[in-house]
Protein backbone atom coordinates (compact mmCIF):
# COMPACT_ATOMS: atom_id res chain seq x y z
CA UNK A 1 0.00 0.00 0.00
CA UNK A 2 1.34 3.49 -0.83
CA UNK A 3 2.67 5.39 2.15
CA UNK A 4 0.93 8.37 3.65
CA UNK A 5 2.88 11.62 3.79
CA UNK A 6 1.69 13.25 7.02
CA UNK A 7 4.88 15.24 7.55
CA UNK A 8 4.24 18.95 6.94
CA UNK A 9 5.61 20.08 3.59
CA UNK A 10 6.67 23.64 2.79
CA UNK A 11 5.02 23.25 -0.63
CA UNK A 12 1.76 22.12 0.97
CA UNK A 13 1.78 25.10 3.30
CA UNK A 14 2.51 27.51 0.42
CA UNK A 15 -0.30 26.07 -1.71
CA UNK A 16 -2.73 26.32 1.18
CA UNK A 17 -1.75 29.92 1.80
CA UNK A 18 -2.35 30.70 -1.88
CA UNK A 19 -5.97 29.60 -1.70
CA UNK A 20 -6.41 31.68 1.43
CA UNK A 21 -5.13 34.71 -0.47
CA UNK A 22 -7.93 34.17 -2.98
CA UNK A 23 -6.19 35.38 -6.15
CA UNK A 24 -3.89 34.06 -8.84
CA UNK A 25 -1.96 36.23 -11.26
CA UNK A 26 -2.13 34.97 -14.85
CA UNK A 27 -0.72 36.29 -18.16
CA UNK A 28 -2.58 39.34 -19.39
CA UNK A 29 -3.53 37.83 -22.75
CA UNK A 30 -6.07 35.52 -21.11
CA UNK A 31 -9.21 36.84 -22.78
CA UNK A 32 -12.51 37.38 -20.96
CA UNK A 33 -15.38 35.11 -21.89
CA UNK A 34 -18.28 36.47 -23.89
CA UNK A 35 -21.76 34.96 -23.92
CA UNK A 36 -22.85 31.84 -22.10
CA UNK A 37 -20.29 30.31 -19.74
CA UNK A 38 -20.25 26.61 -18.86
CA UNK A 39 -18.95 25.93 -15.33
CA UNK A 40 -16.08 23.46 -15.01
CA UNK A 41 -13.40 22.51 -12.50
CA UNK A 42 -9.88 21.09 -12.63
CA UNK A 43 -7.82 19.42 -9.91
CA UNK A 44 -4.27 20.73 -9.38
CA UNK A 45 -3.04 17.81 -7.32
CA UNK A 46 0.43 18.03 -5.80
CA UNK A 47 2.17 15.36 -3.78
CA UNK A 48 5.41 13.55 -3.01
CA UNK A 49 6.45 10.77 -5.35
CA UNK A 50 8.71 8.16 -3.77
CA UNK A 51 9.94 6.30 -6.83
CA UNK A 52 10.87 9.09 -9.27
CA UNK A 53 12.90 12.17 -8.42
CA UNK A 54 13.61 15.17 -10.60
CA UNK A 55 17.07 15.43 -12.09
CA UNK A 56 16.96 19.18 -11.54
CA UNK A 57 17.66 20.97 -8.28
CA UNK A 58 15.32 23.95 -8.17
CA UNK A 59 17.01 27.30 -7.68
CA UNK A 60 17.45 28.29 -4.04
CA UNK A 61 15.70 25.07 -3.02
CA UNK A 62 12.30 26.47 -4.05
CA UNK A 63 10.82 22.97 -4.24
CA UNK A 64 12.08 19.52 -3.32
CA UNK A 65 13.12 17.08 -6.03
CA UNK A 66 10.29 14.70 -5.11
CA UNK A 67 7.40 17.18 -5.39
CA UNK A 68 5.13 16.38 -8.33
CA UNK A 69 1.84 17.33 -9.96
CA UNK A 70 -0.71 15.06 -11.64
CA UNK A 71 -1.25 15.60 -15.37
CA UNK A 72 -2.87 13.77 -18.25
CA UNK A 73 -2.72 13.87 -22.03
CA UNK A 74 -6.10 14.04 -23.72
CA UNK A 75 -6.92 11.56 -26.48
CA UNK A 76 -6.15 12.77 -29.99
CA UNK A 77 -9.69 11.87 -31.12
CA UNK A 78 -11.49 14.28 -28.79
CA UNK A 79 -13.37 17.19 -30.35
CA UNK A 80 -12.13 19.80 -27.86
CA UNK A 81 -8.40 20.26 -27.20
CA UNK A 82 -7.30 16.91 -28.68
CA UNK A 83 -3.89 15.67 -27.60
CA UNK A 84 -3.31 18.48 -25.10
CA UNK A 85 -1.85 17.97 -21.65
CA UNK A 86 -4.31 18.99 -18.96
CA UNK A 87 -5.19 18.72 -15.32
CA UNK A 88 -7.87 16.16 -14.47
CA UNK A 89 -11.25 17.83 -14.58
CA UNK A 90 -14.30 18.68 -16.61
CA UNK A 91 -17.74 20.21 -16.54
CA UNK A 92 -19.63 20.59 -13.29
CA UNK A 93 -22.69 18.32 -13.52
CA UNK A 94 -26.01 19.17 -11.85
CA UNK A 95 -25.45 16.24 -9.49
CA UNK A 96 -22.12 17.64 -8.27
CA UNK A 97 -22.07 19.54 -4.99
CA UNK A 98 -19.89 22.26 -6.51
CA UNK A 99 -16.43 22.60 -8.10
CA UNK A 100 -14.57 20.50 -5.51
CA UNK A 101 -16.90 17.54 -5.93
CA UNK A 102 -16.71 17.83 -9.72
CA UNK A 103 -12.91 18.01 -9.78
CA UNK A 104 -12.54 14.96 -7.52
CA UNK A 105 -15.14 12.99 -9.49
CA UNK A 106 -13.51 13.77 -12.81
CA UNK A 107 -10.06 12.94 -11.43
CA UNK A 108 -11.29 9.55 -10.25
CA UNK A 109 -13.00 8.85 -13.58
CA UNK A 110 -10.00 9.94 -15.65
CA UNK A 111 -7.05 8.64 -13.62
CA UNK A 112 -8.41 6.03 -11.21
CA UNK A 113 -7.13 7.82 -8.10
CA UNK A 114 -8.84 7.40 -4.74
CA UNK A 115 -10.32 10.79 -3.72
CA UNK A 116 -10.21 9.75 -0.05
CA UNK A 117 -6.43 10.20 -0.16
CA UNK A 118 -6.68 13.82 -1.33
CA UNK A 119 -6.70 16.78 1.05
CA UNK A 120 -8.48 19.69 -0.63
CA UNK A 121 -6.57 22.87 0.21
CA UNK A 122 -9.08 25.24 -1.35
CA UNK A 123 -10.14 26.79 -4.63
CA UNK A 124 -8.95 29.70 -6.73
CA UNK A 125 -11.20 32.20 -8.51
CA UNK A 126 -12.78 30.85 -11.73
CA UNK A 127 -10.78 31.44 -14.91
CA UNK A 128 -11.98 31.57 -18.53
CA UNK A 129 -11.16 28.87 -21.06
CA UNK A 130 -12.01 30.97 -24.06
CA UNK A 131 -12.49 28.80 -27.13
CA UNK A 132 -14.56 26.12 -25.40
CA UNK A 133 -16.42 28.80 -23.39
CA UNK A 134 -15.86 27.24 -19.98
CA UNK A 135 -15.40 29.10 -16.72
CA UNK A 136 -12.97 26.87 -14.83
CA UNK A 137 -12.50 26.73 -11.07
CA UNK A 138 -9.02 25.46 -10.11
CA UNK A 139 -9.14 23.19 -7.06
CA UNK A 140 -5.82 22.84 -5.25
CA UNK A 141 -5.19 19.51 -3.59
CA UNK A 142 -2.46 17.72 -1.65
CA UNK A 143 -2.00 13.97 -2.16
CA UNK A 144 -1.82 12.82 1.47
CA UNK A 145 -2.24 9.16 0.49
CA UNK A 146 -1.10 8.65 -3.14
CA UNK A 147 -2.73 5.81 -5.05
CA UNK A 148 -1.84 4.36 -8.48
CA UNK A 149 -3.06 6.25 -11.54
CA UNK A 150 -3.58 5.08 -15.11
CA UNK A 151 -5.48 5.73 -18.32
CA UNK A 152 -9.01 4.65 -17.40
CA UNK A 153 -10.70 5.34 -20.75
CA UNK A 154 -8.55 5.41 -23.89
CA UNK A 155 -11.28 7.38 -25.67
CA UNK A 156 -10.67 10.20 -23.19
CA UNK A 157 -6.96 10.05 -22.27
CA UNK A 158 -3.75 8.89 -23.92
CA UNK A 159 -1.44 9.20 -20.90
CA UNK A 160 -1.69 9.84 -17.14
CA UNK A 161 1.45 10.73 -15.23
CA UNK A 162 2.99 12.52 -12.25
CA UNK A 163 5.39 15.24 -13.39
CA UNK A 164 8.19 16.38 -11.04
CA UNK A 165 7.67 20.08 -10.40
CA UNK A 166 11.42 20.74 -10.42
CA UNK A 167 11.51 19.43 -14.00
CA UNK A 168 8.76 21.86 -14.99
CA UNK A 169 10.73 24.69 -13.39
CA UNK A 170 13.96 23.68 -15.14
CA UNK A 171 14.81 26.46 -17.65
CA UNK A 172 15.92 23.75 -20.11
CA UNK A 173 12.28 22.58 -20.28
CA UNK A 174 10.67 25.98 -20.73
CA UNK A 175 9.79 28.11 -23.74
CA UNK A 176 6.92 29.91 -25.43
CA UNK A 177 4.29 28.70 -27.86
CA UNK A 178 2.98 30.90 -30.65
CA UNK A 179 -0.51 30.72 -32.14
CA UNK A 180 -1.62 32.67 -35.20
CA UNK A 181 -5.38 33.05 -35.27
CA UNK A 182 -7.84 35.58 -36.69
CA UNK A 183 -5.05 37.93 -37.70
CA UNK A 184 -3.61 38.02 -34.20
CA UNK A 185 -0.60 36.38 -32.59
CA UNK A 186 -0.88 34.77 -29.15
CA UNK A 187 2.21 33.87 -27.17
CA UNK A 188 1.98 31.68 -24.11
CA UNK A 189 4.18 29.61 -21.80
CA UNK A 190 5.22 26.08 -22.66
CA UNK A 191 6.72 23.26 -20.57
CA UNK A 192 8.30 20.04 -21.83
CA UNK A 193 7.49 17.04 -19.64
CA UNK A 194 7.94 13.28 -19.82
CA UNK A 195 5.05 10.93 -19.18
CA UNK A 196 4.62 7.20 -19.42
CA UNK A 197 3.94 7.54 -23.16
CA UNK A 198 6.89 9.83 -23.93
CA UNK A 199 7.53 13.57 -24.08
CA UNK A 200 4.65 16.04 -23.97
CA UNK A 201 4.31 19.78 -24.40
CA UNK A 202 2.22 21.57 -21.77
CA UNK A 203 0.75 24.77 -23.18
CA UNK A 204 -2.50 26.72 -23.56
CA UNK A 205 -4.69 27.07 -20.49
CA UNK A 206 -2.76 24.45 -18.51
CA UNK A 207 0.57 26.11 -19.26
CA UNK A 208 -0.75 29.53 -18.25
CA UNK A 209 -2.22 28.16 -15.05
CA UNK A 210 1.06 26.47 -14.11
CA UNK A 211 3.04 29.62 -14.90
CA UNK A 212 0.67 31.79 -12.86
CA UNK A 213 0.87 29.38 -9.96
CA UNK A 214 4.67 29.11 -10.03
CA UNK A 215 5.09 32.88 -10.35
CA UNK A 216 2.75 33.59 -7.45
CA UNK A 217 4.53 31.05 -5.24
CA UNK A 218 7.95 32.45 -6.09
CA UNK A 219 9.13 29.16 -7.59
CA UNK A 220 9.87 30.38 -11.12
CA UNK A 221 13.49 30.37 -12.30
CA UNK A 222 14.86 32.68 -15.01
CA UNK A 223 14.28 31.13 -18.43
CA UNK A 224 14.73 32.05 -22.10
CA UNK A 225 11.52 33.82 -23.15
CA UNK A 226 12.73 34.04 -26.75
CA UNK A 227 12.83 30.25 -27.15
CA UNK A 228 9.87 28.99 -29.19
CA UNK A 229 8.49 25.50 -28.71
CA UNK A 230 6.68 24.18 -31.81
CA UNK A 231 3.15 22.91 -31.31
CA UNK A 232 2.34 19.34 -32.37
CA UNK A 233 0.29 19.40 -35.55
CA UNK A 234 -2.79 17.87 -33.91
CA UNK A 235 -2.86 20.64 -31.29
CA UNK A 236 -2.08 23.62 -33.47
CA UNK A 237 -5.73 24.51 -34.08
CA UNK A 238 -7.16 23.95 -30.59
CA UNK A 239 -5.01 25.80 -28.15
CA UNK A 240 -6.94 28.15 -25.91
Amino acid sequence: MPADHPTPSPAREQLGALTAAGALSLPLDLMPLMGRQRPAAVLLLFGVLDSVLSGHDAAAGAVSRDLDVLLLSRASTLREHPGQVAFPGGRIDPEDAGPVAAALREAREETGLDPDGVDVLGTLPPLPLVYSRHLVTPVLGWWRHPTPVRVVDEAESADVFRAPVANLLDPANRGVTVIHRDGQVWRGPGFLVHGAAGEHLVWGFTGMLLEGLFDRLGWTEPWDRSRELPLPAIEDDSGR
